[in-house]
């Protein structure tokens, strides 16, 4: 427990140590947003706030990561290496696509097929790595019934595609100050909690195991302490934005908690607001289809998607939509919490 509060604590000092030298570095170097023409106007006053600000992130959590894992030091290396893998080539992603933005001037930064084609090779790579890890599998763990489906070869293939939809999920949900910010928080310290009741349960009679969970507990508090140490910044109103380097990051270390634990299914609930941001584009997407062919005229059910620009044309401010946000998640991360074996919280 000591090691998971070191990283928290840590991980926050470190952004917040390097904020007020890494801000004005950024817009130095003009690396200020360029605010999507269709987006919301209310947030054009936003254009040139600087961006990529999530190197500041991923430092925080690489650095208390590893000191976290080293401190009385007993074993974790393999998970901890694979979280920061994911974590940092789903960064790498997002910090081209930031720097095609700010540097080119274009909003819409990397084409689509140059973005999908290093998730895949991410994704892939961190699938199979799970696949034929010992202490992982091809099979996930059913919350609530608490069995395990085995998903065979099937499992690279089918989580490959899990792990592009969150990155993306959590890329999409970015778009308020302190939004992602503060559900990655939440949600980190959900995935750490999972962990750390999975390693009391298998501290006496799988020590090996028992500390790989525990560095992924140590991972999950030190993104925690990071979002924490960045919403110093990040909220409304924002004087940084995480951009594509940091959505991704969150995303990527997301996504590769759960998939670790066996728990990609509680994604559902602790990621459920990144899950939705993807779904109400969907949604939007083939309803304006389906309506245009059925009515001679496209038709929208939300007013702008992701779906907190439409709460945020609904007239809510951004604070108050970021505090339902977080309450949404810490409500639905409880549950996933009373979903664990032998854990019942009421």
């Amino acid at each position: 427990m000591l090691r998971m509060l070191i990283a928290l604590v840590l991980a926050a000092v470190l952004v917040l140590l390097t904020g007020p030298k890494v801000i004005p570095v950024l817009r130095k170097m003009k690396f200020g947003q360029t605010i999507y023409e269709l987006g919301p106007q209310s947030h054009k006053q936003k254009q040139g706030t600087p961006t990529m600000g999530g190197v500041m992130t991923a430092f925080g959590v690489v650095v208390a990561s590893l000191v976290g894992l080293l401190i009385d030091y007993k074993g974790g290396v393999g998970f901890m290496l694979a979280l920061l893998a994911i974590s940092l080539l789903s960064m790498a992603v997002g910090f081209a696509d930031d720097y095609i933005k700010v540097v080119k001037k274009r909003s819409l930064g990397l084409t689509p097929w140059q973005k999908i084609a290093g998730q895949v090779l991410t994704a892939v790579g961190f699938a199979a790595f799970c696949y034929f890890h010992p202490q992982v599998g091809s099979k996930v763990i059913v919350p609530f019934v608490n069995i395990e489906w085995d998903l065979g070869i099937f499992y690279i293939p089918l989580l490959s595609l899990t792990i592009i939809f969150i990155v993306n999920s959590a890329n999409l949900q970015d778009g308020l100050d302190g939004l992602l910010s503060g559900v990655g928080a939440m949600g980190s310290w959900a995935w750490a909690m999972v962990a750390f009741f999975f390693t009391m349960a298998v501290a006496e009679t799988q020590p090996g195991y028992a500390a790989e969970l525990q560095s992924v507990s140590i991972f999950g508090l030190a993104v925690m302490g990071a979002c924490i140490g960045f919403l110093r910044f990040n909220h409304h109103p924002a004087t940084v934005f995480m951009g594509d380097t940091g959505s991704m990051f969150i995303g990527g270390a997301t996504v590769g908690m759960a998939m670790l634990l066996r728990q990609p299914f509680l994604l559902l609930l602790i990621a459920f607001t990144m899950v939705m941001s993807s779904v109400s584009v969907i949604i939007q997407r083939y309803y304006f289809k389906a309506t245009r062919k059925i009515f001679g005229e496209p038709r929208r059910l939300f007013k702008m998607t992701p779906i907190h620009h439409h709460f945020e044309l609904c007239g809510m401010t951004e604070n108050k939509i970021v505090i339902m946000y977080v309450i949404v998640t810490a409500v639905l991360s409880l549950i996933a919490l009373w979903s664990l074996p032998g854990l019942k919280l009421v």
